[in-house]
């Protein structure tokens, strides 16, 4: 072993940076047996899965099926109780890594995370700062944003103050201002009309061209058509996953929402 590679391998080791090969190449998500137990429940059970760069990964599944108490633990919000999950290099049983993934995932929830008593730059800034980013490239990238999706204007607008789909636009691209390695995306497209959900994948297709992985769960099933591959979640377990068109050959059927039927309908759990 040649000099440098030794002071490599010795500087991991005092930092407890274990080579780890558990990420194959090409991957950004790898989970293996991965569970989380609320007392006697299984809310999430022994699931393995991966997810590779640049794709757009459907995570589907019922009410209680487990897909959201999944997803937090994939973005560092919960701790599972046993298996592995690696997510964009860290591990998260570490809780050094845990806290370091926080800079390099983007996360858009349901009701779009923003804070609607400020200003549509100050949200902006803020979530710049979150991400660790310096006050010149967030003042660069602000003005680069807003002049991408239209809203130069409406800089110094409130946010509360905004027609939803454009309130909507902005969640997910403050998400995505520090160009993460991952975006995960909770229901991100409930109580907006088709056309404006058409306009939001538009920006899901061109934020995956970029390279960055776009983690969704969503109850339309016209999206999961839209996903490079998707996954069906029951009672707790991944009872399926490929792309829609092999699900579809697989089960015979003419549409994601037939599928998802037939699955969500082996359900034991109550809702």
């Amino acid at each position: 072993m040649r000099r440098g590679e030794e002071t490599r391998k010795y500087i991991r080791e005092l930092l407890g940076m274990e080579e780890d090969h558990f990420l194959r190449e090409g991957e950004v998500i790898r989970t293996e047996g991965l569970t989380k137990c609320f007392g006697d429940f299984t809310a999430v059970d022994h699931i393995s899965f991966s997810v590779k760069e640049g794709e757009i990964f459907g995570f589907l599944g019922a009410n209680g099926a487990g897909k959201t108490t999944a997803m937090k633990i994939l973005c560092g919000l919960s701790k599972p109780t046993s298996g592995r999950a690696v997510v964009a290099g860290y591990d998260l049983h570490r809780g050094r890594d845990v806290k370091r993934l926080k800079k390099v995932i983007g996360y858009m929830s349901q009701k779009f995370s923003l804070y609607e008593d400020l200003k549509v730059w100050e949200n902006i800034r803020l979530f710049g700062g979150i991400y660790g980013l310096s006050d010149g490239v967030i003042a660069r990238k602000t003005d680069e944003l807003l002049q991408r999706l239209g809203l130069m204007e409406q800089r110094d607008r409130m946010v509360r103050d905004l027609p939803l789909g454009w309130k909507q636009k902005l969640a997910f691209s403050v998400a995505i201002f520090h160009e993460p390695k991952v975006v995960f995306l909770d229901e991100p497209t409930g109580g907006v009309d088709p056309a404006t959900r058409r306009g939001f994948w538009e920006m899901i297709y061109d934020a995956a061209e970029r390279g960055i992985t776009v983690f969704v769960t969503t109850h339309y099933m016209d999206e999961a058509e839209y996903c490079d591959r998707v996954s069906i979640m029951v009672d707790g377990r991944i009872e399926a996953l490929d792309s829609p068109a092999a699900l579809k050959r697989e089960y015979g059927a003419t549409g994601m929402d037939e599928v998802f039927r037939m699955l969500a309908g082996r359900a034991r759990r109550e809702e």
